[in-house]
């Protein structure tokens, strides 16, 4: 089995690749508009069909004041009593009719638009969430987990709104008011003239009031971000909250950040009542403006009472379709506001693609060479951390890096992993720049155990299993095996669900070095060629780190091997110790030859302690 250990298997599980068109981070308004549109493509025959339902209730609806002007028309002529009342049953039957296919009609809109909506924003959150996790790790840097999740929720949500119900609800007063202006003239051009007076300055408003709301929700979405990022990290860290008594601290930094919502949303409201204020004093005018002067037609017999009961009824379902168009157009703007957002993160394309690079026919000997590199992080650019590194790392060999903190060691194992890109110089993997190599190719030839391994909330199967590809099988004799290299097997063999047990989320029901043993299973499930410890056995108490270690010496055997060190007993026995100072090296050689040297750095480190600790 031991040979099977030694004998690294290399499947490579590369991601498609998503692509989409590049646009400006300022998005205006039209192009913007049209690339919401495009996201209906999908479910053109949908919309299609769904319109065709819409036109068909739309236009039964706006039968109504028609059909009740005839009917009362009816009632008022002179005729005969019977006549009369055949005619009104026969009328009313087929209105029945009528409204009941408009019924039916308005259901499927509203399931079609709707069950649109559902399928838009699902496939809008997998290809942002993809994008998301595509990005570099310098890019999270800089934006907290929190936002990212409002992103995905929120920012989604209001896009697809703004593309389904909300569009069909603007399609269906677009239709009415189309409908009712047309009816309106039908029956009484002068009348019609009169009731749209006022019209034009209400689009005006309209117009510049939406451009303001689409300002105001844009702010509006950010802050809700930065909100959901404050909660993310208190929460998430609530331990050390505790721990320094900050909880009125959380809970007034919250209530600053509330109430800066509160007044970006009154600005936000106050926009929005003025507009709805105004069209319903519009509505109200119009309405009187028609009583009164289509009254004075109906008095000199120029208009009947059915004309101007149907032009009152569609003078009120005008007026409505002008709010339910302003509401629609609101409701864009705001889609529009989140919209710019997702852009920016679908748009970008990350400096360290995941599915682009050459894949290796063969699996990689193990050289590492860094020449002339030097490093800052893209969140401290004006910090330098490495500085014209020269760094050889030859296969089959195992290192130790050493320094005071912040010298850089972690920085090396995050380059190799190509985790960040170097400023200036090359990084070799057997004369091969890594910047040329598929990243997933390449960090699945790595296993690497970092200083604070996080597990995820599932079982500790699951967290170790998590490191091999996606179609990969788990061989159970040869897990049994990592479990025993790794000593995770002391402890689960103790628990009642065994591998099964779920850690929690962040592994919280486990101890720091349960934790850490379950990481340095994590890494060598895969067998990789070279292997990376950084600072591996730091949580674990000195009976098992022994225990881990040997196990350690004993993978070493065939791989590359980098460690970052802590401890004495860590670096004794490796082929070569690599001494850091302020982002070069010192120092390299030997334990034996570097600790017996004449004021060497190392040297003095250890005469200090200044990192270690035997």
């Amino acid at each position: 089995m031991i040979r099977q250990l030694l004998a690294p298997r290399y499947k490579l599980n590369l991601i498609q690749k998503v692509t989409y068109s590049t646009g400006n981070k300022e998005v205006n308004f039209g192009h913007a508009s049209k690339r919401l549109l495009r996201i209906l493509l999908p479910e053109k025959k949908n919309i299609a069909l769904a319109t065709g339902c819409l036109l068909v209730s739309s236009g039964i609806t706006m039968a109504v004041p028609f059909s009740l002007g005839k009917i009362l028309d009816l009632i008022f002529e002179k005729q005969e009593q019977n006549d009369s009342k055949q005619k009104l049953q026969k009328l009313c039957g087929v209105l029945g009719v009528v409204f009941l296919i408009g019924g039916f009609a308005n259901f499927a809109r509203i399931y079609l638009f709707n069950t649109s909506s559902l399928r838009i924003v699902n496939k809008l959150r997998k290809d942002l969430y993809k994008k998301i996790v595509s990005q570099e790790l310098g890019w999270f840097e800089t934006r907290g987990t929190g936002e990212l999740v409002h992103r995905l929720a929120n920012d989604t949500h209001l896009v697809g709104n703004s593309l389904s119900q909300n569009l069909s609800d603007g399609l269906r007063s677009t239709i009415m008011l189309s409908i009712g202006t047309g009816m309106m003239l039908y029956t009484s051009p002068t009348l019609t003239l009169v009731s749209l007076l006022v019209c034009p300055l209400l689009a005006g408003f309209a117009i510049i009031n939406g451009r303001f709301i689409k300002k105001m929700t844009k702010q509006i979405v950010d802050k809700n971000a930065d909100i959901s990022k404050n909660v993310e990290e208190s929460l998430g860290n609530i331990k050390t909250v505790k721990q320094f008594s900050k909880e009125a601290f959380e809970s007034t930094k919250y209530s600053g950040f509330l109430n800066d919502l509160m007044s970006l949303s009154y600005k936000e409201i106050k926009a929005k009542s003025a507009f709805f204020g105004m069209a319903g004093f519009t509505g109200n005018f119009i309405i009187i403006s028609v009583l009164y002067y289509g009254g004075n037609l109906v008095i000199t017999d120029s208009l009947s009472i059915g004309e101007l009961t149907s032009f009152v009824l569609y003078t009120a379902y005008t007026a409505i379709s002008i709010n339910g168009i302003s509401t629609f157009y609101t409701e864009l703007n705001k889609g529009l506001g989140s919209s710019e957002r997702l852009w920016e993160i679908i748009d970008r394309v990350a400096p360290v693609p995941i599915d682009q690079g050459h894949v290796p026919s063969v699996p990689p000997e193990g050289n590492i060479v860094f020449e002339n590199v030097s490093f800052c992080y893209p969140s401290r650019p004006q910090n330098n951390i490495l500085s014209n590194l020269n760094l050889i790392l030859k296969a089959n060999k195992s290192y130790a890096i050493v320094g005071k903190s912040g010298s850089g060691k972690s920085t090396i194992a995050n380059l190799i992993l190509r985790l960040y890109d170097s400023d200036s110089g090359v990084i070799k993997l057997d004369n091969n720049d890594i910047k040329s190599l598929n990243p997933v190719w390449l960090r699945n030839c790595i296993g690497a155990v970092p200083q604070e391994p996080v597990l995820f909330s599932a079982s500790i199967r699951d967290n170790i299993v998590y490191s091999l590809p996606d179609d990969a099988s788990v061989d159970e004799q040869y897990l049994n095996e990592v479990l025993k290299l790794s000593s995770v097997d002391e402890f689960v063999q103790r628990l009642p669900d065994g591998l099964q047990t779920l850690v929690g989320q962040r592994g919280v029901m486990l101890s720091g070095g349960q934790k850490q043993r379950i990481a340095i299973a994590r890494a060598l499930i895969n067998n990789p060629k070279i292997l990376i410890f950084d600072e591996a056995t730091s949580a674990l108490d000195t009976i098992t780190e022994e225990a881990v270690q040997k196990s350690i010496d004993q993978i070493k055997k065939g791989r590359t091997v980098l460690t970052i060190a802590h401890r004495l007993s860590t670096i004794r026995n490796v082929d070569e110790i690599i001494v850091l100072d302020n982002g070069s090296v010192c120092e390299v050689g030997h334990y034996d030859e570097l600790i017996l040297k004449p004021n060497g750095y190392f040297k003095d480190l250890v005469k200090n302690q200044a990192f270690l600790v035997d």
